[in-house]
């Protein structure tokens, strides 16, 4: 495997290795970085030839998972780069070790002596993460326990769905530890290498050495601790270390895609433990929010980027965080291999093309024209002065659908309802919460609206 590994810089060479790195990028904007880690950039480009791409992995365990969970797309986006239909082959680098090694967790720093194994991803910093509404209270808590470990919030624990941050404040937290004291020790893993570990642990009688490895460390950062529900093995020695450090005063951050108590087949032991510090959720982020995170992006791309055609972009292309920056690096992608400027008038056939046909968020003028035509109140009495009584209900109800829909800041809202003070705008949404409790008329009224504004 080593020949093929060395061979020259041929033509073909240097076509697999630039197809490679686009690959590598698009792949990236779909799928979450420690899985990138772990199993797709560790893959080398060996040969081009006769149509035939061959991947090395450094071991049989990573080739049998590529080839059954990502063949197909690297394959498909090897042929796009490459310009022609290309058949992949991953081949599997045996690994030099003996039979008596002992098994070690992927990332990890269990004792003084082998700390700082885990290197936090460079990109993943407090100061590039963008703040916004949907994720204050969880970036305060990450920041607070980077600047004094084990004293508060301990445990921290952060929910939300996919893409939205948590590994990336896991990282930082890592990050800023180490920058004020780079000897300190911290394991991070996922939930699913811990369990792993664990099983390889226990089928070569190494369980003492696996213990080790996670007892002996001032921060333990494990990420989508959801994955073991079910397990019952894995959760007894996960409620065990979680007892062992937090006795110790040893610092603990958790991540999940939902807070404690709706994860269900998990032993209620660790529950209760994981709300015994700081729960802090990241919801999907607000309009202005998706706007800070695209320049943000576009920045670190050195790209100038409009407020224009951020805010068009924030509020065309649906998804998550990691789906917004895939979109602006595809748009400036595009926009460098045509030769052109990234202007509104270029990006929004291609977000037309990739993005709108999935489902898209409502906007502020679709909620505020549907009410319209349902109370039959004009848009322009909705933002202006009026008292009067079904005025002010439509308004209400506009208000209520745009802070559900939208999720932006009552500011904001309050700018869009004719510059309406944001308490103002606050007890109108209260408002109707409340009614909609034990007015049935009223909770079929929102009910139809948002079922017009969500067709699918």
């Amino acid at each position: 495997m080593n020949e093929q590994l060395s061979f020259e810089d041929s033509e073909s060479r240097i076509r697999l290795e630039a197809a490679w790195q686009r690959v590598l990028v698009r792949i990236s904007s779909e799928v979450q970085e420690p899985i990138m880690a772990r199993f797709i950039r560790p893959l080398t480009p060996v040969s081009f030839e006769e149509n035939i791409v061959k991947l090395c992995a450094p071991g049989r365990f990573l080739q049998e998972w590529v080839r059954e969970r990502f063949s197909g797309i690297i394959q498909s986006y090897l042929s796009d780069e490459l310009g022609q239909s290309v058949q992949l082959e991953v081949l599997a680098k045996p690994r030099e070790k003996s039979d008596n090694a002992p098994v070690k967790a992927v990332v990890y720093t269990p004792t003084p002596d082998t700390a700082n194994r885990f290197t936090p991803n460079e990109k993943y910093q407090f100061n590039q993460f963008v703040v916004g509404q949907s994720n204050r209270l969880a970036v305060a808590g990450a920041r607070a326990v980077a600047k004094e470990p084990g004293t508060k919030f301990n445990p921290l624990f952060i929910y939300g769905s996919s893409g939205l941050g948590k590994t990336h404040l896991l990282h930082s937290i890592a990050r800023e530890l180490l920058s004020n004291n780079p000897t300190m020790s911290i394991v991070y893993m996922t939930a699913q290498q811990f369990a792993e570990e664990f099983i390889n642990a226990l089928q070569a009688n190494k369980v003492e050495h696996f213990r080790r490895q996670h007892r002996h460390v001032e921060v333990w950062l494990v990420d989508d601790i959801q994955f073991l529900a079910g397990k019952d093995k894995t959760q007894e020695e996960i409620f065990h270390t979680f007892n062992y450090l937090h006795s110790l005063g040893k610092q603990i951050v958790l991540t999940s895609d939902r807070p404690p108590k709706d994860i269900y087949q998990m032993d209620e032991r660790l529950r209760s433990r994981f709300e015994a510090g700081l729960v802090a959720d990241i919801q999907m982020p607000d309009t202005e929010t998706r706007c800070a995170i695209i320049r943000k992006k576009a920045e670190a791309l050195q790209v100038n980027l409009t407020l224009e055609l951020a805010m068009f972009l924030a509020e065309s292309v649906p998804g998550n965080v990691r789906v917004l920056e895939g979109a602006i690096t595809k748009l400036v992608t595009m926009a460098s291999l045509e030769g052109t400027e990234l202007t509104r008038e270029f990006a929004e056939p291609v977000v037309e093309q990739y993005y709108q046909n999935s489902f898209s968020k409502p906007g502020f003028s679709q909620i505020v024209d549907l009410v319209s035509n349902q109370f039959n109140i004009s848009v322009e009495e909705m933002k202006g002065p009026s008292r009067k009584a079904p005025v002010v209900h439509a308004r209400h109800i506009a208000i209520f659908l745009t802070r559900r829909i939208t999720g932006d800041s009552w500011k904001h809202i309050g700018s869009q309802f004719g510059d309406r003070d944001h308490t103002s705008i606050m007890h109108g949404y209260q408002k109707i919460d409340e009614q909609m409790h034990h007015d049935k008329e009223l909770l079929g009224q929102v009910k139809s609206l948002m079922k017009n504004l969500h067709p699918h």
